[in-house]
């Protein structure tokens, strides 16, 4: 028997599209909640066009599922609803009537129109939890612009302090804005699911990709706020640590993530440069970021003496962090991601299986539950309606 989630019984429905929202909705999904994604007709979400690559169809040709798609809509049941239309928006009202929680990333006033805002909902379903995911917020000069990772990540300051020094600005390799949008929209989502059950009293989330963009410029935003000094590109250094940073070895790069004065001086003495932990300059932390460029000067020519997987046996065995800088398909081939189940298989009724991204979760007693592939669009219409009907017969 499967174990139970932690969130089994809970129904969410997902009214929202591309990758904050769905990465809010699969996380809830994986925890055991049941979510029903209301999709467009015809196009479904967007990033179902998102490709190539694609998921194969039953013909071998594409399929509606973009690799896109696919990292962030497993675990879900797809409805495909016109919201403009009387009928659509009536059903809507209908699924959220028997459900907890809404997720919705609609641009500010749009779902009023279709008498689908929160305060319309709120009249069907009084406890309902609902979380408006946009990308400037309800409120504010910017609320009515339309938001995407890169823009944010450009206007919310990540992108002045990422990439080379030299170089032009450079966003982050994933949509890291909208992700993380994703994870404070759960845990918003959590937090007000807890007021509920114990106060009876739903209420609305807005939450913004702005927003969340700034809170995790975390310590570059304090090392700011604290000193008034503007802070800049460090290419692969870091801010207030080093050597936390890239090196050339022989044969290619290795990180080097030095944390603290006792595992500088383990460092020193592996690159046989002991002394470096005695020299006032590199002593203390401190020292060694203020004096940086003089400390790089004198490692990187020991570390270029040999090949990178040498360095990194002897300084992991000497508890110095350091690693390789992986390319993705050696990530996802390496044994420990294997071992901590971070790729996983799900079947599918209509082609070959498809392999996704794990879940960083492990939890004991209500382990995440991955065994629904993602869905194709409006595959899961007649169960979604069955159980409306069901639960509408029973009240």
């Amino acid at each position: 028997m499967m174990a139970a989630g932690s969130l089994d019984g809970l129904r969410v429905l997902d009214l929202s599209r591309i990758l904050a929202g769905p990465t809010a909705t699969q996380l809830l999904a994986d925890l055991g909640a049941e979510v029903i994604k209301v999709e467009r007709p015809g196009e479904g979400d967007d990033t179902r066009g998102w490709g190539p690559p694609f998921v194969p169809g039953p013909d071998g040709g594409d399929s509606d599922i973009s690799a896109y798609f696919l990292c962030a809509n497993r675990g879900k049941r797809s409805i495909a609803i016109d919201l403009a239309t009387a009928e659509g928006a009536a059903l809507v009202r209908r699924l959220a009537a028997v459900s907890d929680v809404v997720v919705e990333n609609y641009k500010p006033g749009d779902l009023a129109r279709y008498g689908l805002a929160y305060e319309d909902l709120r009249r069907v379903k009084p406890d309902i939890v609902w979380c408006a995911i946009s990308g400037f917020g309800q409120t504010g000069p910017y609320a009515d612009r339309i938001g995407y990772d890169f823009l944010v990540q450009a206007m919310g300051g990540i992108m002045s302090i990422t990439g080379d020094p030299a170089g032009a600005p450079a966003k982050v390799g994933v949509g890291i804005a909208d992700v993380m949008c994703g994870m404070y929209a759960t845990v918003g989502i959590l937090a007000a699911l807890r007021h509920r059950d114990r106060t009876g009293e739903g209420q609305y989330i807005d939450l913004s990709l702005y927003d969340a963009q700034v809170s995790w410029l975390v310590n570059a935003a304090t090392n700011h706020l604290v000193s008034g000094a503007v802070p800049r590109r460090l290419g692969n250094r870091h801010p207030n640590i080093a050597p936390y940073q890239t090196f050339a070895a022989a044969d290619g790069h290795i990180v080097v993530a030095v944390g603290n004065d006792a595992q500088f001086a383990r460092f020193a003495a592996v690159i046989g440069r002991p002394e470096l932990a005695e020299d006032d300059r590199f002593r203390r932390n401190r020292d060694r970021v203020v004096n940086v460029d003089a400390l790089d000067d004198l490692i990187a020519p020991e570390l270029l003496r040999q090949p990178a997987a040498a360095w990194i046996e002897w300084l992991t065995a000497a508890a110095v962090p350091a690693g390789p800088v992986a390319g993705i398909d050696q990530v996802l081939a390496d044994p420990h991601t294997l071992a901590r189940e971070m790729v996983v298989t799900l079947d599918r009724d209509d082609g070959p299986p498809v392999r996704v991204l794990g879940n960083p979760l492990k939890l004991s007693a209500t382990p995440v539950r991955l065994d629904r592939a993602p869905p194709h669009l409006d595959q899961d219409r007649a169960e979604v309606l069955a159980m409306l009907a069901e639960r509408e017969a029973a009240e």
